[in-house]
């Protein structure tokens, strides 16, 4: 169960990959990759997301995490 999501940057591609592990601990893994490069993983907990609202949760962890890189890359080109 997960969502990925890739936009282009520039001359690099931007993928967003958020999937749900239940063992050995239940959390929500965001996978975060420039250029094909890992360059960082978020981990959230998910120990009390009832079974019924599980892929609701984890899509909106996707969608706000999606939504906060994308932002912090739009104000570091502003920067430039």
């Amino acid at each position: 169960m997960g969502f990925v999501d890739a936009i282009e940057i520039g001359d690099k591609k931007l993928t967003v990959q958020t999937e749900y592990f239940p063992r050995p601990n239940p959390r929500a893994e965001t996978k975060v990759y420039l250029g094909g490069a890992l360059k960082k993983v978020y981990t959230e907990p998910m120990e009390n997301v009832p079974p019924d609202g599980l892929q609701r949760a984890l899509g909106e962890l996707h969608q706000a995490k999606l939504q906060e890189i994308v932002e912090g890359l739009r104000q570091k080109m502003q920067e430039k």
